[in-house]
């Protein structure tokens, strides 16, 4: 490990070093086999509410559909992070390849930004649902949704892009040690030979348009719905339009909460403990927890799931 303290071994080295969690070799174990088990979970969770969407007609609608394409994405980012913070659990090195490294970096901010957009295009689903309920069917069609699930893949996959391009291209100097588990921006930009403003500015503006502008079209569409509600006579009819609304609101305070409080201010100002406890909550405990809170504020998904689990026994 003293060889990489140096700048000149440091520039020879073809990677960086992630910390990730630095504890004795025994609690390196216990850390495995816990995020094994929360992955595993994780997984398990997400591909049930696709199947139990895939196989039972009554979910073939565009909320559903919906949520199946967000599940999937929840799979695709929690494996962004958590497989190689496994393998680094287990390396005496914890060195990740430089190409490495940076794919890391454009997926997990890549799948992301594909999540704020989908949560923002399943808001504006309720908003159809609730305060246009008449024209709902004709305005939300099959062709449509498709339409809004490939923009929220291409958006969140270009949105990033060339920023991430021009910080590959960056010399980098010193010692390679991201205290971190994953490659974030913040520790990669202070690894740089020079400090470079235009891409610090470039990367937080981006940030920061990806994170207010489908949060503010989310409390907008969520306020519109919210007066509506409070307009139906039928208390049953409340609940209802409650219950199908409120589990989303729910997963949008944990996903929008952690991330505000990790980049409306800059990554610099949060020490590397606090910046590991936030990312680890948003990229690994609200995928976690999704499946749970979907299901269980939801009775056409609780009983696809529960008819799910009686075709699998």
């Amino acid at each position: 490990m003293k060889t990489f303290h140096t700048p000149s071994n440091s520039s020879t080295m073809a990677g960086f070093i992630l910390l990730g969690f630095p504890c004795p070799r025994e609690g390196q174990i216990l850390l495995f086999v816990l995020f094994s088990a929360v992955y595993l979970l994780t997984l398990m969770g997400n591909a049930s509410i696709i199947c139990a969407v895939r196989w039972d007609q009554r979910l073939h609608t565009p909320m559903y559909i919906l949520l199946a394409n967000f599940s999937f994405l929840e799979i695709w980012y929690i494996t962004s992070t958590v497989p190689n913070m496994l393998a680094n659990f287990l390396s005496d090195t914890k060195v990740i390849s430089f190409s490495g490294c940076f794919l890391q970096f454009y997926l997990f901010f890549s799948l992301g930004s594909t999540e704020c957009f989908f949560l923002a295009v399943m808001a504006f689903d309720r908003y159809l649902a609730v305060c246009r309920p008449l024209y709902y069917p004709t305005l939300m069609t099959a062709h449509l949704c498709n339409i809004l699930i490939f923009s929220c893949w291409m958006l969140g996959f270009l949105w990033f892009l060339v920023p991430i391009i021009i910080i590959s291209q960056m010399s980098f100097c010193g010692p390679r040690i991201i205290d971190h588990f994953l490659c974030d921006p913040g520790p990669l930009l202070a690894l740089s030979c020079t400090r470079d403003r235009v891409i610090e500015l470039t990367s937080s503006t981006l940030s920061s348009l990806l994170l207010f502008i489908p949060f503010v079209f989310i409390m907008g569409s969520y306020a519109l719905v919210l007066r509506a509600v409070l307009r139906v006579p039928s208390p049953a009819g409340r609940r209802k339009a409650f219950s199908t609304c409120g589990s989303h609101l729910v997963v949008v305070s944990l996903f929008y909460g952690s991330v505000m409080v990790m980049y409306v201010s800059p990554t610099s100002e949060h020490e590397a403990g606090m910046q590991k406890i936030v990312t680890l909550f948003y990229s690994v405990v609200t995928p976690l927890i999704n499946p749970v809170i979907y299901s269980l504020r939801n009775k056409d998904m609780k009983r696809a799931m529960e008819k799910l689990l009686g075709k699998l026994k």
